[in-house]
């Protein structure tokens, strides 16, 4: 094996939750086999993964990665530990200039390192290649679900949910999906309280958090309607005394927003391009909610999904909302849904904003929907995220590692994917991420 190609896989230490890894050991055995590449693990308590199994793969553990010229990771990197003219690969969180992440940036940059990011890793139609998005809708919905029970139990309403615990508390998917499948196995015998009838769970988005999320919800018995059929559901007096279903709906783009312009349709490739355009029109479908799992990608020029000032409408009346629970996956704090004011972690996932106080309080209890926020959900699913997102990774883990990287930007052999998610190549921004000169103050 040549040492030059050493690959490292870096502790995770950004916060407590955070056990996950880019390589599992089924994958390092194949790097080292069948491609020559040291694989070196550096030390850590946390990782699901344990270090034995590394050894049985025939990985190192190292203290240090100082020996590695390319260094893996999930979540980033301190600036005080990067090393100069590394590659480092890992969810950078900087392409949308994020504030807290320029120091970051600019130290790469300082070094002359090379800066691979994940999330910019897709194929000529623009689809992620490599992503834990499945896993952060699977558990997202097993803790949409728990929150639901939580938030019932305390308004004292009889319910299926109580017994569902936060995905973290599982041994596993199989024990997480067993628990929810308990909870199906009541609600299919007429167990839903008729205070909560009919009980719709909404999903924006079908992508992969979408997908994953729709995962667990399919241990449940559901009755899948279109987004038109809710407000008929909630006039047919039959329909809304069933108590041994959910009703699930779907939403999608033509959904959520429409034409500015009266009498203009709505064109799918015009809002993504000129949003500006358009105008939320998701609102008038969350009275019939009961959940909302909020699984789209969302930037500042899209129109928000759920505001603060409808919320305080909707709570402010004679009635009581329906809706119980935000879980909201895709966590853009201040984003689509504007009421997740503040991101939270796995150990204390969720709280309660008040409409009416523009307040958020941690926990359940309160008035106004409780509101998942957690912005690394995968972590709570550790073995499983990490297992499909190094299998997703695996085939470009060779190149990067083999790559000279001291050639010029254009004359370096990596793949289209690779080279599209390279944002720092020796120090410099590469062409397709000049842009964020603009966040680092015009300076490269």
């Amino acid at each position: 094996m040549n040492e030059k190609f050493a690959i490292g896989l870096r502790r995770e230490d950004k916060n407590p939750w955070e056990r996950r890894v880019p390589v599992i050991p089924e994958h390092a055995a194949r790097l080292i086999k069948e491609h020559g590449i040291p694989v070196l693990v550096q030390k850590s308590d946390l990782r699901a993964i344990k270090e034995d199994e590394y050894l049985r793969a025939g990985a190192r553990i190292v203290d240090d990665l100082s020996s590695c010229p390319t260094v893996f990771a999930v979540k980033e990197i301190p600036a005080r530990l990067l090393e100069k003219g590394k590659t480092y690969i890992f969810f950078s969180h900087t392409i949308k200039g994020q504030a807290h992440n320029m120091p970051l940036l600019r130290r790469l940059m300082e070094l002359g390192c090379q800066l691979i990011d994940y999330e910019k890793m897709v194929d000529d139609n623009g689809k992620r290649l490599v992503f834990f998005g499945k896993h952060a809708g699977l558990a997202g919905m097993t803790d949409s679900l728990w929150a639901l029970g939580q938030r019932l139990d305390w308004e004292g309403v009889s319910n299926p949910f109580g017994a569902i615990k936060r995905a973290l508390e599982y041994r596993d998917l199989a024990d997480a999906e067993a628990a929810v499948a308990e909870a199906g196995k009541k609600i299919a015998a007429g167990a839903l309280n008729g205070a909560l009838t009919p009980l719709v769970i909404g999903f924006t988005g079908y992508g992969h958090v979408s997908q994953g999320a729709q995962t667990i919800l399919r241990q449940l018995p559901v009755e899948e309607i279109k987004p038109e059929e809710l407000e008929p559901l909630f006039k047919n007096p039959d329909k809304a005394k069933i108590n041994d279903r959910i009703f699930k709906v779907v939403f999608r783009e033509e959904h959520l927003a429409e034409p500015v312009s009266p009498g203009q349709p709505f064109e799918l490739r015009d809002y993504y391009r000129r949003p500006e355009r358009y105008r939320s029109r998701f609102e008038q479908y969350l009275p019939y909610l009961t959940v909302l799992v909020n699984c789209i990608y969302w930037e500042p020029r899209y129109p928000r999904l759920v505001t603060k000032d409808y919320l305080k409408k909707l709570y402010g009346g004679d009635s009581r909302p329906r809706l119980k629970v935000i879980g909201d996956i895709t966590c853009d704090t201040n984003g689509s849904i504007e009421c997740n004011v503040k991101s939270m972690d796995p150990g204390n996932p969720v709280f309660v904003y008040d409409p009416l106080k523009d307040t958020a309080e941690d926990g359940w209890r309160g008035t106004g929907p409780v509101v998942l926020a957690v912005d690394n959900l995968p972590a709570e699913l550790p073995r499983e995220s990490s297992r499909d997102f190094s299998a997703a990774l695996l085939p470009f883990v060779p190149e990067i590692a083999k790559a000279d990287m001291s050639v010029k930007f254009e004359d370096c052999r990596l793949s289209g994917p690779v080279k599209k998610a390279m944002i720092v190549y020796q120090g410099k921004l590469t062409p397709d991420f000049h842009y964020l000169e603009k966040f680092l103050g015009g300076k490269e």
